[in-house]
Parts: C-alpha cells; structure tokens; sequence
C-alpha cells in the first residue's frame, strides 16, 4: 500500500468494528476513506453525485457504490458526509440519509453556516441518529496521511462515539463544545488564511512590478512578521504560476461569505474580508474558481489579469 498507517497493528486489535459510510468522494472523501480501510475499518458504503468516482473508490476498497443514500445508511453505522455547502448537506438530509437512521453516527466535515448544522442535528435527533461537526483545517495530502487537524463540535457522546475513527485521520484532533463551534471555528480560520492569501498574492505582484527578485522576497518575507503559512504553501505557486488545486477559489469565496454573514448578524464590519470575498467572487466570474486558491495572484501579477480579459 502507497501509505502507510502508522499503529497499524495497534488499530487493528482495537478496531471498532462499526461500519463506515462515505458520503462525498472528492479527493478530499476519497482520501479519508483509503485511510480508514488501510488502518482497518471496514468501509462499506461510498455515494457520489459522480456515480462513476464512487464506483471507481468502491472497487478499491471493495465497497458498495450506493446510487440511493438509503443504502448508505442501511449498510453504515458511522456515515461521514464530505459534501460542498450549505445546500448539497441539506439535499442530502432531506433526500434519504435519515429514514431508518436510528442510532447512527453522521460525522459532517464540511465547511457550513454553524445554523446548518443545528439543523442537521435537529433533524438526525429526531430519528434517534447522533451528528457530530468534524471540520477539517487541512487538506487533501493530509486526508491520505492521517494527519488532518480537526476542530469537533456536537454532544460529547457523539465525538466519544467517533474519537476512535477520527484519530486515524487526524495528527491533531479538538473537541471544543457543542453544535455550531467548530464550524465558526472553521469559517474564521478560513477568512483568516482567505485574507492573508490576498495579502500574500498584492505583495508579490509589487514586488514583481518593483523589479524585485521574488525568490529573494520570499526569503526576506518568511524571515520577518509577513511570515504565514500560506508564504509557505502558496508563494513559490503564485510565482510560477502553479494553481493545480488544493483549495478552490470557489471554496475561498463560500467560506469568506460564511465569516461575513456571521460578522453582520453581530454588527460587525470587516473590510478586509469583504474586499478578499470581492476578489474571490471575481475569479468565479472569470471562470477561475477550480483553481487553487493562490490563483488569485492570477488577478493582481502585472500583465496576468490583462490574459484573462
């Protein structure tokens, strides 16, 4: 196997033995799922708007592909769902996942308004079902590696129930409270990294327009307080123009508007991520928003914007 799980032995005397459900097999779904089958837990059921990724992902781990969520959860007791927004995770609930749902587990790892998922547990408690947030502040190579930093909000029982499984997944795992907290954790962690993108992306183009030698910038930056993580992971893409995609634009520009919608509702102004949200719209507009989110160099680099019309 391409990847090993560290503990394997370990995980496999402890093994829980509860039968795992995927819900969204993007590569972010699709990783978390070869994880957990390479650590042992016996994954069953996998469902995809792409009927062809979920066939694809079941053959490997020898699976079911579900075209109808009922079999999801009539095959599963712990189903995650790794879905886009705030109306796919609703479509879902309400398109078949929660009849005969008594006593499963529903680990949601999406980036959602916090109000979505109150409503999601609401929903599941009705049918004697348990949810749990997982929101993931990381991305695709760490869902292959198990080293995921995951920020957990719901009842404490729920995240007992899961806490086995997401250990697999997770080098760092945070329980912080209940139902709606990690996911306003999760949309400021992302405005956060969205504006910081934006900064990173005006500074190297000056630089660039300066004449300035950008390997040596980048240097000079990670040295001083305009060190970031995302000068690490995103400055020497939007240099070489090296958008293959970690975390979308469009992505970018859904969280950032969960972090404005939660700012206006406490009367809060935030110009920084309003005109970050701007410059993220605009690359959707543009067509761009498959791109990773460092693409947004693409919109301030001198003679990059004039390319894209």
């Amino acid at each position: 196997m391409s990847v090993s799980c560290v503990g394997v032995v370990e995980c496999r005397i402890n093994l829980m033995n509860e039968k795992i459900g995927m819900v969204g097999v993007g590569r972010m779904g699709a990783n978390m799922a070869r994880r957990l089958h390479e650590c042992g837990w016996p994954v069953v059921a996998v469902h995809d708007t792409n009927a062809g990724a979920a066939e694809a992902l079941a053959g490997e781990l020898g699976a079911e592909a579900c075209a109808d969520l009922k079999r999801v959860t009539a095959l599963a007791e712990v189903v995650f769902t790794v879905i886009s927004d705030d109306h796919a995770m609703k479509a879902i609930f309400r398109g078949g996942l929660l009849p005969r749902a008594r006593g499963r587990l529903f680990v949601n790892c999406a980036t959602l308004t916090p109000a979505v998922h109150a409503w999601v547990e609401e929903r599941a408690a009705r049918v004697g079902a348990q949810t749990l947030e997982a929101c993931m502040a990381s991305s695709i190579p760490q869902a292959r590696q198990g080293t995921l930093y995951l920020v957990c909000g719901g009842r404490r029982e729920a995240f007992e129930r899961a806490e086995p499984i997401l250990r697999r997944l997770s080098a760092s795992l945070r329980y912080i409270g209940p139902t709606g907290q990690a996911a306003t954790v999760k949309a400021l962690v992302n405005m956060v990294m969205n504006i910081n993108t934006a900064a990173l992306a005006e500074g190297l183009a000056l630089g660039e327009a300066l004449g300035i030698d950008l390997n040596l910038l980048r240097e000079v930056l990670a040295q001083t307080g305009a060190n970031s993580r995302v000068l690490e992971t995103d400055g020497e893409d939007m240099q070489k123009r090296e958008h293959s995609c970690y975390f979308s634009a469009a992505h970018a520009a859904k969280d950032s508007g969960i972090a404005l919608k939660l700012a206006r509702a406490h009367g809060l102004e935030l110009p920084l991520a309003t005109v970050t949200k701007r410059q993220y719209d605009r690359m959707v507009k543009l067509g761009l928003g498959d791109l990773d989110k460092s693409g947004i160099a693409e919109l301030t680099f001198p003679g990059r914007g004039a390319e894209r019309g």
